[in-house]
């Protein structure tokens, strides 16, 4: 890994140099001069905006701390039985660094710092930022600390029986990547929200679009649950579960297009507070054996899933402090049994900006 954080360090720095002042370069030909060119105004012309509604970012480099509270659901449904089950919430904390577009970053449940300890969830997210247009490509893999949250079994069964009890048979994965364009890009700076590389400076919002790609897996030990749920019931009661619930894994690729609306309310100097809501029409093909599901194009496949934003932070250019909540829903349903897994966070973040852009340094 810290091979590859290196690379991406040393391509960053030459993209810098590719978008600095034109007398930072030197060259000897007219085509690599017209070559540069291009390239130049093609990097620039990504972070073109409005600097009445604007401040551009002063500085090349950033580095943040960051502590990150965590919370996921997930609940599975099959003809009038539920299962939801929970983790205990993490609190994580990591470094993170910056340039321009690029934000990168690791943190680490602070109970459990480590890169490759079994049984922890992992999660890495590589987020690209300019004014118009932003990609997100991420990693998650829950752990095995699932508990029993809530159970509705139906035929008179006390749900509070079963209540807080571990169960690590189910594991949970996604990997893929999401983009998407803001419209009102000139006026509207989402990463003034989210990756405090420009500072909104008037109330602004903006209809956003975007696509994305993921791969999902959902592995569920039928076995184990059916074991853990007995074990908390009377001898004299019998376990009766769905049909729909008795699987082994899930393995599905899912397509999607979203849209959705965020504002940047400017209510001090220096200070902003963000909302953003966004809803994707997915369609979920699955790429495994999943019994009774119907081969094919089907709107059956088709789901919607949501992602909510919120954040406020300071910043004066140099230094910058916030919060901001993130809320992701991602359904999977059959003619069998539904799935539903909620997943957010809550980070508390601090940074420095440094290196001042030649443009803004003093004669």
């Amino acid at each position: 890994m810290k091979k590859g954080l290196m690379v991406l360090l040393w391509m960053m720095v030459g993209l810098s140099a590719l978008a600095a002042e034109p007398d930072t370069l030197s060259v000897d030909t007219v085509g690599t001069k017209e070559e540069l060119g291009l390239i130049r105004r093609t990097v620039r012309e990504f972070d073109r905006l409005n600097d009445e509604y604007i401040e551009p970012q002063h500085y090349e480099f950033t580095v943040m701390g960051q502590i990150t509270r965590t919370y996921e659901s997930f609940i599975l449904s099959s003809n009038g039985q539920q299962i939801k089950l929970a983790p205990d919430g993490l609190t994580k904390i990591g470094p993170y660094f910056g340039w321009r577009w690029f934000f990168l970053g690791y943190t680490f449940d602070i109970k459990n710092i480590g890169f490759s300890q079994s049984g922890l969830r992992k999660e890495f997210d590589l987020s690209i930022y300019s004014s118009q247009v932003g990609i997100d490509i991420f990693y998650r893999r829950t752990g095995n600390d699932y508990k029993i949250r809530d159970v509705r079994l139906g035929y008179g069964m006390n749900g509070d029986l079963f209540e807080g009890m571990p169960f690590d048979g189910v594991n949970v994965g996604i990997t893929g990547a999401s983009a998407y364009y803001i419209f009102n890009h000139g006026r509207f700076s989402y990463p003034a929200a989210f990756s405090q590389s420009t500072c909104q400076k008037i109330s602004c919002g903006s209809w956003m679009a975007g696509i994305g790609f993921t791969r999902n897996t959902l592995d569920m030990d039928y076995d184990k649950l059916q074991t853990t749920l007995k074990s908390r019931m009377d001898r004299s009661q019998e376990l009766k579960l769905d049909s729909g619930l008795m699987f082994k894994d899930i393995k599905y690729s899912d397509f999607m297009i979203s849209g959705g609306y965020a504002y940047n309310w400017v209510f001090a100097k220096n200070w902003l507070f963000c909302a953003s809501a966004q809803l994707a029409l997915c369609y979920k093909s699955s790429y495994g054996e999943i019994a009774d599901e119907k081969k094919g194009f089907s709107f059956d496949k088709v789901n919607m899933d949501g992602i909510g934003r919120f954040g406020m932070v300071y910043n004066n250019t140099r230094w910058y402090a916030g919060w901001s909540a993130i809320l992701r829903t991602n359904n999977y349903r059959t003619s069998r049994f539904t799935a539903n897994n909620i997943f957010g966070s809550f980070n508390a973040y601090i940074g420095y900006n440094f290196l001042l852009k030649k443009k803004y340094r003093k004669a």
